[in-house]
C-alpha cells in the first residue's frame, strides 16, 4: 500500500464524516418542529420514548447527536430522566440504518448479491451521479429553505457514498499484502478486537463512521466475522464518548442519561461477547464458521443490527435498573437540582432550544406581569412583604433578560427553519419589554412609597381617576399576560384600542391636575408624584401594545414590523372602533 492510497484512504474517510454530518444536519433542520412535537407526544412512557429514540435516530443517522440532544433535555428539564432512558435505547437500534445505507455500495461486488444482475441497477454507482445533481440543483436554485434542506440531504448522501468507495478502493491493495494480513491476526483475540473498535469509535466519534471504515476494510476480504463480531461490540461502546463529554458540566440527571447510554453499550457488549466466546471454543462448526468465513458488507450491517437487537431483548424489560444503576454511579449530594433550561446543547435541534427559550421568556412575563399588578395593588394597602416580592421579581426580571438575550444570540448562529428565526428574533424584542415592565413595576412601587413617607394624599378627585387609570392598566396586563403565556390571539387583539384609550386618560388626568393647581387643590410636590406615576402607567400600556404585536407576528410567521401592525389594527374598522368605544365606557373619567 503506497503513500497515494494512504492519502486516498483520508480523502475518502474526510468526505465519508462529511457526507454524513451534512446529510444528518440537514435532517435535523427539516425535520425540527415534528421533533418538537414527537417529544411531547412520544415519551409518556418508555416504550414511546424508545419508538421516538428508533425514529429521530434513523432520521438524524447519529445515535451520538440523539443522546448528546436527549442530555440537553434532562439538563434543562424538557424530559426527565425516566423518559430519556427509552429515548437512549431507541437511539441504538435507529443508528443501525447507517450501516445498511453504506452498505449499498457493496452490491455488485463479489459475493453473493452479484449472482444478482439486477441488484446491480441498486448499486449507488447507477444512481448516484442522479442525486448529486438534483441536490445541488436545489441547493443553488430553490429559494424555499425545506428545499435546500433536502438538497443537502442528497447532497450529503452522494459525498458519503463517494467516500465509502474511495476508502473501498485505497484499501483494496491490501487483499494480497501478507504484512496486513500478519496485523490483523492479533483481532483474533476477542479482547483485543473490542478494544480496537472502542478506540476507533472515540477517535472519530461515531458509530457510525466506524462501521463505514470496518466494512471499507471488509473488500479486502481478510477480515472474519470472527474478528468483525468484538470489534462492533467495541465500536458501540467506543460511541458513548460523545454523549459522556457532552455531560461535563451538565445537571445530575444529566450525567446519569449519558451513564445510561453507556451502561447499555457496555453489559450488551459484555453479555453477547461472552456468549460469542462460549459459542466459540465449544462449537467446532461455529468456530469453523466464524474463523473461516469473510465478512462483507452486509454481514457487518447483520452483525450490527443483530447486537442492538439481541441487547434490547435482554436489556429494554430492565430499563428502570438501568435507571437505578445510573442513579448509584451520580448520586444525590442533597442539594436540590437546578435544571438549566437555556442549554446549548439544545442547538442540536434549534426548533427545541427556540421552544425551550420560549418557555423561560413565558416565566419572566408571568414575573413582570404580576409584579406590576401587585405594584397597582399595593397603593390601596401597602405590605412590606410585596414590596420585597415585586424588587425581588425585579432583580429575577433583569437576570432572565441577560440570560435568555445570550441564549438566544448564541441560537441565532445556529441554521434553522425561517419560522425559528423569526421567532428568536421576535422573543429578543419581547424580553426587552417585560424587563421593562418589571422595571415600572418597581418605580410606581417607590411612587406609592413615597407617597406614604411624605404622608401626601391626592384629592379626592385625582384619587378616583388614578384609580380608572389602574384599573385599565389591571387590564391591559392582564391581557398581555394570557396573550402570551397563553397563546390567547384574541386577548391580543384587544390590546391596542385599549393602549389607546390608556394614552387619552393620561393625557385627560395631565390636563384635569393642571386646572386643580391653577385653583390651589393640589401642590407641585403633588403633581411631581402624580407624573411618575401617569408615565409608568402609559408606558406599561406601550410595552403590553409591543407584546400583542410580536405575539401576533409569531403566529403569523412574518416580519411585520410594528408600525405597520399598528396601522392596520387601528385602520381595523369595525372590530376595532367597538373595542376602543367599548373601554371609552368601562373607564370614563
Amino acid at each position: 500500500m503506497t503513500p497515494f492510497h494512504i492519502l486516498e484512504l483520508l480523502c475518502g474517510l474526510a468526505l465519508f464524516l462529511y457526507g454524513m454530518n451534512n446529510m444528518g444536519d440537514a435532517l435535523r433542520r427539516s425535520a425540527g418542529s415534528g421533533l418538537k412535537t414527537l417529544l411531547g407526544k412520544m415519551t409518556s412512557s418508555t416504550l414511546k420514548g424508545f419508538l421516538l429514540g428508533t425514529i429521530v435516530t434513523a432520521i438524524i443517522q447519529s445515535s451520538s447527536a440523539t443522546t448528546v440532544m436527549v442530555v440537553g433535555f434532562v439538563n434543562s428539564g424538557t424530559m426527565t430522566l425516566t423518559q430519556s432512558v427509552g429515548v437512549i435505547l431507541g437511539a441504538g437500534l435507529g443508528t443501525a440504518v447507517t450501516s445498511w445505507i453504506t452498505a449499498l455500495s457493496g452490491i455488485g461486488g463479489e459475493g453473493a448479491a452479484a449472482a444478482i444482475g439486477w441488484l446491480e441497477w441498486l448499486k449507488p454507482d447507477a444512481w448516484m451521479p442522479i442525486l448529486a445533481l438534483i441536490g445541488i440543483a436545489m441547493t443553488m436554485f430553490c429559494k424555499n429553505h425545506k428545499k435546500q434542506d433536502i438538497g443537502h440531504v442528497l447532497l450529503g448522501f452522494a459525498v458519503l457514498m463517494v467516500g465509502m468507495d474511495l476508502m473501498s478502493g485505497a484499501v483494496s491493495p491490501l487483499k494480497s499484502d501478507p504484512t496486513f494480513a500478519s496485523f490483523l491476526t492479533m483481532f483474533e483475540n476477542p479482547i483485543l478486537g473490542l478494544l480496537a473498535g472502542m478506540i476507533l469509535t472515540a477517535i472519530v466519534q461515531s458509530s457510525s463512521a466506524s462501521i463505514g471504515i470496518l466494512q471499507s476494510l471488509s473488500v479486502t476480504g481478510a477480515i472474519s466475522y470472527g474478528m468483525a463480531i468484538p470489534i462492533i461490540m467495541g465500536q458501540n461502546i467506543g460511541t458513548c464518548i460523545t454523549a459522556l463529554l457532552a455531560a461535563i458540566g451538565a445537571s445530575k440527571n444529566g450525567k446519569r442519561a449519558a451513564f445510561v447510554h453507556l451502561y447499555f453499550n457496555v453489559i450488551g457488549a459484555a453479555i453477547w461477547l461472552t456468549v460469542f466466546v462460549i459459542l466459540n471454543a465449544t462449537v467446532g462448526a461455529l468456530n469453523e464458521f466464524f474463523s473461516g468465513t469473510v465478512i462483507d458488507m452486509w454481514g457487518i450491517a447483520i452483525i450490527h443490527t443483530s447486537f442492538k437487537v439481541l441487547s434490547l431483548i435482554i436489556l429494554l424489560p430492565l430499563h428502570r435498573q438501568l435507571e437505578k444503576l445510573s442513579v448509584l454511579t451520580i448520586r444525590d449530594s442533597g442539594e436540590k437540582v437546578v435544571e438549566n433550561p437555556l442549554d446549548d446543547r439544545l442547538f442540536r435541534t434549534p426548533a427545541i432550544a427556540v421552544a425551550s427559550a420560549s418557555n423561560v421568556t413565558r416565566e419572566m412575563a408571568e414575573l413582570s406581569c404580576v409584579a406590576l399588578l401587585d405594584s397597582i395593588r399595593i397603593f390601596d394597602a401597602y405590605d412590606e412583604k410585596t414590596a420585597s416580592a415585586i424588587r425581588a421579581a425585579e432583580d429575577r426580571a433583569d437576570i432572565l433578560e441577560d440570560e435568555i438575550g445570550s441564549y438566544l444570540v448564541r441560537l441565532s448562529g445556529q441554521s434553522m427553519e425561517e419560522s425559528d428565526s423569526h421567532e428568536v428574533t421576535k422573543l429578543l424584542r419581547l424580553i426587552g419589554d417585560f424587563e421593562r415592565i418589571s422595571d415600572h413595576a418597581v418605580n410606581i412601587l417607590e411612587s406609592a412609597e413615597e407617597l406614604r413617607e411624605k404622608k401626601i394624599e391626592f384629592s379626592p378627585e385625582a384619587q378616583r381617576e388614578l384609580t380608572v387609570l389602574m384599573a385599565a392598566v389591571r387590564e391591559i396586563v392582564e391581557l398581555t399576560q394570557k396573550c402570551f403565556v397563553q397563546g390567547d390571539f384574541a386577548a391580543a387583539a384587544m390590546i391596542e384600542p385599549l393602549e389607546q384609550h390608556i394614552d387619552k386618560l393620561r393625557d385627560q388626568i395631565k390636563l384635569h391636575h393642571i386646572l386643580r393647581l391653577r385653583k390651589s387643590e393640589c401642590t407641585i410636590e403633588h403633581g411631581f408624584v402624580l407624573s411618575d406615576i401617569l408615565t409608568n402607567l402609559e408606558r406599561v400600556s406601550d410595552h403590553c401594545s409591543n407584546v400583542a404585536g410580536c405575539v401576533i407576528e409569531i403566529s403569523r410567521h412574518d416580519a411585520l414590523d410594528m408600525h405597520r401592525y399598528l396601522t392596520e389594527v387601528k385602520q381595523g374598522g369595525a372590530e376595532y372602533d367597538r373595542l376602543y368605544q367599548e373601554y371609552r365606557n368601562k373607564y370614563a373619567l
